[in-house]
């Protein structure tokens, strides 16, 4: 089992910065690939970015340039550096992790508002 908590969300202007970090916990050796998910109001939830263990990262079309995942693992945290932010990202980011026994786990979510 791997537990994963969100930090970081709020409000920030168009065009201002913002960190999340999600932290993890338990059976943290067993992580393959950690990454960001978002979900805004009555959309589908959709891929921000994704890191694996060997730290190779992939992102949607839409965040590359503006966004950046990154991990620590000494800390077992992994990050998403958010620039020139818009009010299309206002959204509820969640940490997604897959272990290398298939098994999925997210956390509850922190919530990014972006204000015009």
């Amino acid at each position: 089992q791997v537990q994963v908590r969100e930090s970081g969300g709020g409000l920030v202007q168009a065009g201002g910065s913002l960190r999340l970090s999600c932290a993890a916990s338990g059976s943290i050796f067993s992580i393959v690939t950690m990454g960001w998910y978002r979900q805004a109001p009555g959309n589908q939830r959709e891929l921000v970015a994704t890191i694996t263990r060997d730290g190779s990262t992939n992102y949607a079309d839409s965040m590359k340039g503006r966004f950046t995942i990154s991990k620590d693992n000494a800390r077992n945290t992994m990050y998403l550096q958010m620039n020139d932010l818009k009010p299309e990202d206002t959204a509820v980011y969640r940490c997604h992790v897959r272990n290398g026994f298939g098994s999925e786990f997210w956390g509850q979510g922190t919530q990014v508002t972006v204000s015009s």
